[in-house]
């Protein structure tokens, strides 16, 4: 849920191709089944518990969670390796924010973000909504098995390994207590077969493999942060998983990685794995020990066991290369080599410089649970909306910066080939005319998804970095790429098609400082493991707006800082954060209305309140959201096929 704030400083050369836009392969289907009895929504959320036994279960939360039309973001997915029709997905999810209410009948965000668990066996079609088991409401005979002690967890991050067993990784802070300490943990939850949970073999030929990663085993904490107020201990963040299914001599594995922040400002990357399904885990070692300003980490497995972590890495100000980092292990992740800069790259981050307006009246009582973000360096701001989060140059836009993924196909015994993409800047830096930019401020450029194919046995990159979909409009972020099975698919947000895009505006936003639909899902594939890659295909059925202010007190949008994309040969799943159903509205607080003309907000109820202080004097302030149910905030995820 938090990134680091990068500067984008370093250079690339780019090789580009040719695309096109194809038609949608599917109906989108929605993973976050938060509107029941809505017909269209599934039959709200229901219990791991309940969906593992068939013993009925619920709580406060998930009471919640089946009504909130709430806010999900950061999807991830998982195609079971030897049952593509099983697929596992995740999300911050917040539903359940909203559990709580005043003694007036007011709602409190008082509840907890939470990992989702959703499940799919027929190949993405339809899904089943859950939560991963310990989060603070939850008393099912679960809950005893979770070594979670946070209040909050986001972050999530998904790996199957070959025998039917799942895992989600997450980063978790917020205190139990409420107070403003952030505990910074790092944790994995474990899901088996049915007849592995009953102590019978998972890979015997008769186990119904439909009902693998069904059934909860545990969460185990991997590492522990140093409680501090606003991230200033040590802190754990921008999480990475992968299983070992290559069925050779690491079979089984379990790697997990994530971004050690100390401070709110250095960062490292520290990894564990486990050699017993994820029951206990090693000890974190330090990957990055001679660079600094890295995250975003990342596995991929070849086909002979090998472990291959990569990274972002930030320039510095001893001149540290800006670009791709990577480290490799030969002994199944007991020991990583040193690192090197696999590609540089021309990075970015969208930004602005703060200039924050007071409301009218203060707000007597949040609408969101306490959040934490990294700031941005001096007087910049990475996000941009109303109030206290608000720009100098006007517009509304939601956090992306340069972002790397990677993978390796596991069940190819040929090659040690790493499959790695990235968002960069595309093109000459431009005068954006105003304090905006993505290359500093009034400086910005088009940005655009690059594909690197890295051999690992020679230490080359063989193939790029070349522009995925070189297309004239638009801006592409947040790109994910997955191989298992000799098929290359690639997918990434991308506003082509948004009627107001410059190469030198926030995506979504108009001259005159109104937002409009603007992100579709583009994916492609490729049949010659990244040699050439087929015309790119639009994905999603309904294009949204991305810059609808449902965070912070309704004051600025939020996306999250990935997508995700998983398959196996020729079949592929898609997921994304989507605003389809979030209902327009007015803000009330602003008066006059601002340059966005409503078009950033969302539906939302507020009263004044009039109270009286110690002195007897009369203090008016905003009411918090009084209709939170009503679609302001509903933010969704929805999946769909993948060419």
């Amino acid at each position: 849920m938090r990134r680091l704030f990068f500067a984008a400083v370093a250079a690339c050369a780019l090789v580009a191709v040719t695309s096109a836009t194809g038609s949608t392969p599917g109906t989108d289907a929605r993973l976050s089944n938060d509107c029941h009895p809505d017909a269209t929504c599934g039959a709200g959320y229901v219990s791991a518990y309940t969906l593992a036994t068939g013993t009925s279960y619920s709580d406060a939360t998930l009471d919640e969670c089946s009504i909130s039309h709430g806010r999900q973001n950061e999807p991830a997915v998982g195609l079971d390796p030897r049952n593509p029709s099983v697929l596992l997905g995740s999300a911050n999810d917040y539903c359940g924010v909203y559990n709580q209410t005043d003694t007036d009948g007011t709602p409190l965000a008082a509840g907890p973000i939470w990992l989702g668990y959703y499940r799919s066996t027929d190949g993405g079609g339809s899904w089943v909504s859950s939560l991963v088991p310990g989060y603070p409401d939850d008393a099912s005979p679960y809950r005893a098995l979770s070594n979670a002690r946070t209040a909050g967890a986001g972050d999530p991050v998904i790996a199957w390994d070959g025998h039917g067993r799942a895992f989600f990784g997450s980063e978790s802070s917020d205190d139990p207590a409420g107070t403003a300490k952030t505990f910074g943990d790092v944790w994995v939850a474990r899901y088996v077969n049915p007849v592995e949970a009953a102590g019978g073999d998972p890979d015997a030929a008769w186990v119904d493999t439909s009902e693998d990663g069904l059934v909860y085993r545990g969460t185990t904490v991997v590492a522990s942060g140093s409680s501090a107020p606003g991230l200033l201990g040590v802190f754990h963040d921008k999480t990475a998983i992968e299983a070992d299914h290559t069925g050779g001599r690491c079979d089984g594995v379990v790697y997990f990685a994530w971004a050690r922040f100390t401070g709110g400002k250095n960062s490292n990357i520290y990894y564990v794995r486990s050699t017993d399904h994820g029951a206990t885990w090693s000890n974190p070692k330090l990957i990055t020990n001679d660079v600094r300003n890295v995250q975003d980490p990342d596995f991929a497995i070849t086909g002979n066991g090998n472990v291959y972590l990569t990274f972002d890495q930030g320039s510095t100000t001893s001149a540290q290369t800006e670009g791709v980092g990577v480290s490799k292990s030969t002994d199944c992740g007991a020991h990583f080599g040193p690192t090197r800069v696999l590609t540089p790259y021309v990075g970015y981050v969208a930004q602005d410089v703060s200039a924050p307006v007071p409301a009218p009246l203060p707000q007597a009582r949040p609408d969101d649970p306490a959040s934490e973000e990294e700031g941005a360096p001096e007087s910049l701001s990475a996000d941009c909306g109303d109030f206290e989060d608000a720009c100098e140059a006007g517009y509304t836009f939601f956090r992306r910066g340069t972002n790397t993924r990677s993978t390796a196909d596991q069940f190819d015994r040929e090659h040690e080939w790493v499959y790695v993409v990235y968002d960069a800047s595309k093109g000459p830096a431009l005068e954006t005319g105003t304090t905006y930019g993505t290359l500093g401020t009034g400086k910005g450029t088009q940005t655009a998804t690059y594909f690197v194919r890295y051999d690992g046995a020679t230490g080359a990159v063989d193939i790029g970095p070349k522009l995925i979909d070189d297309e004239t409009l638009g801006h592409q972020t947040y790109p994910d790429i997955s191989a298992d099975g000799g098929i290359l698919h690639a997918l990434w947000w991308d506003s082509r098609n948004d009627r107001c895009y410059s190469a030198v505006r926030p995506i979504g936003n108009c001259g005159d400082g109104t937002t409009v639909d603007s992100l579709d899902v583009y994916a492609t594939r490729s049949p010659d493991r990244g040699a050439t890659w087929a015309i790119a295909t639009k994905v999603t059925d309904e294009m949204s707006n991305p810059n609808f202010e449902q965070f912070d007190n309704r004051q600025v949008p939020f996306g999250g800082d990935y997508l995700w994309i998983t398959s196996l040969g020729d079949v592929s799943f898609g997921t994304w954060t989507d605003w389809r159903n979030t209902v327009q509205g007015v803000d009330p607080r602003e008066d006059p209305e601002d340059a966005d003309g409503s078009t950033a907000d969302v539906e939302q109820c507020r009263e004044v309140l009039t109270t009286k202080d110690k002195k007897g004097n009369t203090v008016k302030s905003w009411s918090s959201d009084l209709c939170p149910h009503d679609g302001g905030i509903d933010q969704d995820i929805y999946g769909d096929s993948t060419p």
